[in-house]
């Protein structure tokens, strides 16, 4: 609960601050996997995620990837699961129902194959070369 409150705190503060220009938001979580669960069973159960979020108000454009590390000193981390939504205004609105929602349930039923203790939520910006 905590965790999605701090969420949406820094989604209504970065709606307030967002420039003129178009940028996408971003959120990366750093995610330790349980001993037992496969990549394919991570990769399956955000596919599920993503599905239930596309479902809801400001989430029908969210688009979802899995990093898993090759070379590169992780530290207490072993997968990072990235949420990118085109705009604060999409991210703000996906916030603001998550609550009790079918993806939030879907959040819960997955917290026996990973731990994300942490997130960092980012302003992306598309660099066009003309």
């Amino acid at each position: 609960m905590k965790k999605v409150l701090c969420s949406m705190l820094v989604v209504v503060v970065m709606c307030l601050a967002a420039p003129a220009y178009s940028a996408e938001v971003t959120q990366v979580w750093f995610c330790e996997m349980e001993d037992a669960v496969t990549e394919k069973a991570i990769i399956d159960g955000v596919g599920e995620w993503l599905k239930a979020a596309r479902q809801m108000e400001g989430g029908e454009n969210l688009e979802a990837s899995v990093l898993f590390p090759v070379a590169v000193a992780t530290g207490e981390f072993d997968v990072m699961i990235v949420f990118v939504a085109p705009s604060f205004q999409e991210w703000g609105q996906f916030w603001d129902g998550y609550e009790g929602s079918p993806a939030a349930i879907l959040e819960n039923e997955h917290y026996d194959m990973m731990i994300c203790p942490d997130s960092a939520l980012w302003e992306s910006v598309k660099v066009k070369v003309k």
